[in-house]
């Protein structure tokens, strides 16, 4: 962490416990302390535990980054019972707006201190139990979501084979360090839109600029969750959000008319922090330069190996009158795709006994095994697609097997900018980096002053799925920039198909 998060966390945790002083001394007087503790951090919450009866060793945790914002109100609250107030509403005002609730009551109703004792004695109504326990469950729950690790379903087949569709897992916060929200101001344990209402779940009145704990940078071949980078504006609704990129209207129809057509509207913006979630697979981290080669991934000049359970389309070409059968490989886990589907996979028309058949490695080899097989060979897909694939230009004669060569941007990296390069690299600068960023006359200008080079200030990824030919990906969006990673996928506690996955639950993602 650097010392200036460090720095404003204690700064934070200071003021919570400073604030309220002015409304703390006369509290400290009636009990028979001595005015002048109450305006020393952390020790007036000493002796406020010590009034109280309270363990002191609450006043430690207060030290515990982030956690401790949450213990001082507790302190808090309980102070308050000593001097009568056993309400929720003055529970609520001690722990979220103490600087303004104990001056209030100090001055205002001047309470007599009523002891620690008397604390005992007091009955709490069984409804306010269930409160107590509630809020503090909520709290609690959302620390640990916020800082530790998060549940997460897959949702889609890009992950296929390592990940399923209905694979539940946990996501590991600490894998990268937590993240502070963006906007702290959210309903727990909803993500961007409220369940029913579909509405936003959060507020914007506060809002908190990218810092991350205990940093840690994504490796090459972890499997990540991270805020889809071109999330930032969607379309909100049914069946398209995400799944159809507002941005991909604006390139194909033009940005007036997706906005003046009602089908596609309303249209929502989210701040970085609650843009859709994503998972796919880390295979090119920062500096890196990235080029696939007929469907094989090459990196720094270098071929990766594909994880073991990536699954790749192969074109299996049978013997002589041989039909493939489909009910014995469905047994093996393997999805049969027949050339008849020629529109999905760019084929040319069917030839007899010939199947595109999208397995792993190891499923290929019991396929060729068999006997009944005249050969299988990796499935390349040759179309282009200029608009849809990333950089969106006319330049780069790109697919989806055959793509870049494309350097990742590197944090304290410079860049020459070029007319070749500058659809590459142009929304990094811009929207992630925030900078006014324009090209005129072929010249290149950032926040007002003539450039013909850009340092980056973040860390950025390439994200790809293992069903390569299933997967919506950097190929399609480009970049993701490290504000946007959310955790380490590290655990399937559960799955699901019709029944629960055995096989699956307790696995570790690999």
């Amino acid at each position: 962490m650097p010392l200036q998060h460090i720095f404003i966390v204690y700064l934070i945790s200071t003021l919570i416990v400073f604030l309220p002083s002015f409304g703390f001394a006369p509290l400290f007087a009636k009990a028979g302390e001595a005015t002048w503790k109450a305006y020393i951090p952390f020790y007036n919450t000493w002796i406020m535990q010590g009034l109280a009866r309270r363990p002191k060793h609450w006043v430690f945790w207060q030290f515990i980054p982030v956690i401790g914002w949450f213990i001082s109100p507790g302190i808090f609250i309980e102070f308050a019972k000593v001097f009568g107030r056993f309400s929720l509403r003055s529970h609520t005002a001690a722990a979220l707006l103490a600087p303004l609730y104990f001056p209030y009551l100090a001055y205002k109703q001047q309470p007599a201190f009523v002891g620690a004792e008397a604390v005992k004695n007091f009955k709490k109504q069984n409804w306010r139990e269930w409160v107590d326990a509630a809020v503090f469950a909520i709290v609690a729950a959302t620390l640990i979501r916020t800082f530790i690790f998060e549940a997460y379903t897959i949702p889609s087949g890009s992950m296929e084979k390592s990940l399923l569709i209905n694979d539940f897992l946990f996501v590991s916060k600490f894998s990268y360090g937590p993240r502070i929200p963006n906007t702290p101001l959210s309903v727990p344990f909803v993500h961007n839109y409220l369940p029913v209402f579909k509405t936003k779940s959060y507020s914007e009145a506060i809002h908190i600029p990218y810092i991350r704990w205990f940093a840690s940078p994504v490796k090459r071949g972890d499997a990540v969750v991270f805020n889809f980078p071109a999330g930032d504006t969607v379309i909100h609704r049914d069946g398209f959000e995400s799944a159809q990129p507002y941005y991909d209207f604006v390139r194909s129809m033009g940005r007036d008319a997706v906005w003046s057509d009602p089908e596609l509207n309303p249209i929502v913006s989210h701040p970085a922090d609650k843009t859709d979630n994503y998972i796919k697979r880390c295979v090119a981290v920062a500096g890196d330069t990235l080029q696939l080669i007929n469907g094989d991934l090459y990196i720094n000049g270098q071929k990766q190996v594909a994880p073991p359970q990536s699954g790749r389309p192969y074109l299996v070409q049978m013997k002589a009158n041989r039909y493939l059968d489909k009910e014995a490989l469905e047994e093996m886990g393997i999805a049969i795709y027949e050339t008849e589907r020629s529109s999905d996979l760019s084929l040319s028309a069917p030839a007899p006994y010939q199947y595109v058949v999208n397995m792993t490695l190891g499923e290929k080899e019991k396929l060729i095994a068999s006997g009944f097989v005249e050969k299988a060979d990796p499935y390349i897909d040759s179309q282009l697609m200029p608009t849809r694939l990333f950089p969106y230009d006319t330049l780069n004669k790109w697919t989806i097997d055959n793509y870049g060569k494309i350097w990742i941007p590197k944090k304290g990296a410079t860049l020459t900018l070029t007319a070749q390069n500058i659809s590459i690299y142009e929304r990094a600068i811009r929207v992630y980096e925030k900078n006014d960023f324009y090209t005129k006359d072929g010249r290149f200008f950032l926040n007002g002053q003539p450039v013909t080079s850009y340092t980056f200030k973040m860390d950025y990824y390439w994200m790809m799925g293992d069903n390569r030919h299933g997967s919506q990906d950097s190929r399609f969006w480009g970049f993701v920039p490290e504000d946007r990673v959310v955790g380490k996928a590290w655990l399937i506690w559960f799955s699901w198909d019709g029944g629960p996955r055995w096989k699956r639950l307790f696995r570790t993602v690999k």
